[in-house]
């Protein structure tokens, strides 16, 4: 297995995996299995197309006002379901300086630029260095005024979350972390601890999920996740429907299970718990929402609307302007 996608798990969630269900939430996302060789047609090397959409090597710019920026591809796990499985793991390169410096210019070079994302690999297993480093060069370009770090290192690797790093991602422009966590096993106590080190040094934390079957496809564990996440100061931002990569299959649900899901949460969770439901489209055109609409219908500025409990209600917009002549 290890010959096709790398295998990597950190001291900290071996030990987590010992303390839970061997076989459970947690141990699924990052021990490999056999399904992980079992492939099928629609399944992509690149399933979101990041290639499509890169005009230098480590940058991918999709959206029109934000770029990705992948300074390696090495992590400090490795997902079992990751969508850049075939592009990550020991051995591969990352940016060289003249790929950094010519990946740095394009930003400087696009003034629609306004959000610079650190993407996986991991940026968080960088050294504070050479993060500090990149952070004050982008600081140094007017347009860009915030950055943002996709990142497994405080639910895996707590440890590494240290007042070096800490003090490098303030180094720069205003620094978002956007915590990936599937499973509420693994808020452990040490990871809890990193959380609150990044909170309380003013770094704004959102959470990054996955939805994944025999991990986290119950409304009972995705809402325990969710209130853990917002109780420890984490703003559940994304639950991703699976992506079509090579080997995943066995971890993919339906829409229409995720979009129950979500009616679930909406029901019962404040708003505050309840994440965006998104798919990246295959081919790179992005992410849209994918939660069922609140809109039923709607006739001359009258819409059918539907509550959390799913019963429908009328709602003239008044905006809109006057309706037909019912008289």
């Amino acid at each position: 297995m290890a010959e096709r996608y790398a295998v990597s798990v950190t001291p900290g969630v071996i030990e987590t995996i010992r303390g839970a269900d061997p076989e459970g939430g947690v141990a699924r996302q990052y021990l490999p299995a056999a399904e992980e060789l079992q492939e099928t047609a629609a399944e992509l090397d690149d399933p979101i197309g990041d290639g499509a959409h890169s005009p230098v090597k480590g940058v991918v710019h999709r959206y029109d006002d934000r770029v990705l920026l992948n300074l390696l591809k090495t992590c400090a796990v490795y997902c079992r379901f990751c969508f850049r499985r075939e592009m990550v793991g020991p051995g591969s390169r990352g940016l060289d300086a003249g790929e950094l410096r010519a990946a740095l210019d394009y930003i400087r070079n696009e003034p629609r630029i306004w959000e610079v994302i650190f993407s996986g690999g991991d940026p968080l297993t960088l050294s504070p260095r050479r993060l500090r480093a990149v952070l004050e060069e982008l600081a140094q370009v007017e347009h860009v005024g915030v950055v943002r770090f996709h990142t497994r290192v405080p639910a895996v690797a707590p440890e590494m979350v240290t007042d070096e790093l800490l003090a490098a991602l303030r180094s720069g422009p205003t620094a978002f972390v956007v915590l990936h966590v599937n499973h509420p096993d693994e808020l452990t106590t040490e990871v809890r601890a990193a959380i609150a080190r990044l909170v309380d040094a003013g770094i704004p934390l959102l959470s990054q999920s996955v939805l994944l079957k025999g991990v986290n496809n119950s409304a009972e564990v995705l809402g325990r996740l969710f209130r853990a996440l917002v109780r420890n100061r984490v703003k559940p931002y994304y639950l991703h429907h699976a992506d079509m990569a090579r080997g995943t299959g066995h971890f993919r649900t339906s829409i229409a299970e995720g979009q129950d899901l979500i009616d679930a949460l909406r029901r019962s969770h404040s708003g505050v718990c309840v994440p965006n439901y998104v798919l990246d489209l295959p081919g790179g055109a992005g992410k849209v929402p994918v939660a069922r609409s609140w809109i039923l219908g709607q006739e001359d500025g009258c819409y059918r609307l539907r509550d959390r409990h799913g019963a429908g209600h009328e709602y003239r917009d008044a905006a809109a302007g006057p309706g037909p002549d019912r008289g």
